[in-house]
């Protein structure tokens, strides 16, 4: 196993990396400006929409996907940092949300 970083949410930069790992309607109802979205089963065949040089900060709605995910990026290579208490927290902590469906942003 190897090891990563876990931070809380008001610890990601504000020009961070963002990778969301919800499923498809969690993404849609809302998530971080600019954050990539690549759902917990795709991020192996998706691995080369991600540089190997950038720190990612991987987020889920609560921090259970994203732990396991920066779990096999760092086996893979990759600087990725586990977010904890997701999209809750990030909500919680009043960071910007936006929504892909033209409703108010929420987490899902």
């Amino acid at each position: 196993m190897s090891d990563f970083d876990t931070v809380p949410v008001h610890d990601v930069p504000a020009d961070a990396v963002i990778l969301d790992v919800r499923e498809d309607y969690e993404w849609v109802a809302g998530h971080a400006e600019g954050a990539v979205h690549i759902p917990m089963d795709q991020v192996p065949a998706r691995l080369d929409e991600l540089d190997p040089d950038e720190d990612v900060y991987v987020i889920c709605r609560t921090g259970g996907r994203s732990f396991r995910v920066a779990q096999w990026l760092t086996g893979q290579g990759y600087t990725a940092i586990n977010v904890s208490g997701g999209m809750d927290q990030w909500l919680e902590s009043g960071k910007p949300l936006v929504s892909d469906n033209g409703l108010k942003p929420l987490v899902l």
